[in-house]
Parts: C-alpha cells; structure tokens; sequence
C-alpha cells in the first residue's frame, strides 16, 4: 500500500554518510504544525542547532543521547518510503524535546510498546499522519515494526489509540 501526499518539506534522501545540519536533509519541518507543536515558538532555534548522522549499517532513526542529534540509517533515509520518514523524523523530533526536558527515553522498566517517551512521540506522528488523510490501516502499516509479536503489536496499537482492523 502506498501513500502519497505532498508533505510540503524536503528530505535530502541522498545526504551522504556523516553529519549534517538537520534543515540541510530535512527542509521545511520548521513550517510543520506538528513541529510547531513539538517546540512552539522555539521551533526554527531548536531545528537551527540540531544536527543529523547519516549512518550506514542497519536500522531506521533513533537518537544519539550523548551529542542531542538524529540518526538515520543511510540506506532508509535513501530508501524508506517518504511518508515513513517524514513521521519518523517527527517522532524523533518529540525525543529530541524530551531529552532537553531530561527525560529517560529508554527506561527499560517498561517494554517498548509501552514506554511514555514511545508512547508519546508515536502519538504525534499518528496525529500527524491522520491529518495527511492515512486511514487507520495505514497508520498501523506505518507502526508496524519486525521485532515485535502480534499480540504485542495489538497492545501497542490500543497504546498509541490506532483501532485498525487486521
């Protein structure tokens, strides 16, 4: 199933391996409500000073804890679909914020599916993606991720509020 919508930004898919200012691979998220949402008036200060680390090996996005940046695989930035990217970078944009609020993003107390900082940046990238128009079964396909079960799966979409039927 493909989505296609224009997003009104720029993903710099081909960025090579190494670090970049983030507005030189993700153009425009400054103008995106959701964003603006994320870090209100602090948006363009906040996306001004990040940067991203353009990676090889394997993976998706994630954050680097120590320097306050975004990780993206070379291969998925170059290769992921662009809606995929597009809500990944706003999901990770939210962790960027927690970490500055100096939250714990990865309190293994709880399973992934159910840790608050997942829980709440999978929020806003759904909110994001049902406003782009992405019905409940794409919203699941988005969340969908290989290294959890179904069963797990289903209680992490009741977590973040998707009721898709499968």
């Amino acid at each position: 199933m493909v989505f296609r919508v224009d997003l009104g930004v720029s993903i710099e898919r081909k960025s090579s391996i190494g670090t970049h200012p983030f507005m030189s691979v993700f153009g425009g998220f400054e103008r995106v409500g959701a964003v603006k949402s994320i870090f209100g008036s602090g948006t363009k200060d906040v996306l001004g000073g990040l940067s991203v680390d353009i990676v090889g090996g394997h993976g998706y996005m994630k954050i680097d804890d120590g320097k306050g940046s975004i990780v993206v695989n070379a291969k998925y930035l170059r290769e992921g679909a662009e809606i995929d990217v597009y809500l990944d970078v706003i999901h990770e944009l939210v962790h960027i914020r927690q970490h500055r609020e100096g939250k714990e993003l990865w309190d293994r107390s709880y399973e992934y599916v159910d840790r608050p900082t997942e829980v709440e940046a999978y929020k806003v990238a759904v909110k994001e993606a049902r406003r782009l128009g992405m019905d409940e079964g794409q919203v699941a396909q988005y969340l969908r991720v290989e290294w959890i079960s179904e069963e797990v799966f289903d209680r992490f979409l009741k977590n973040v509020g998707v009721k898709a039927k499968r």
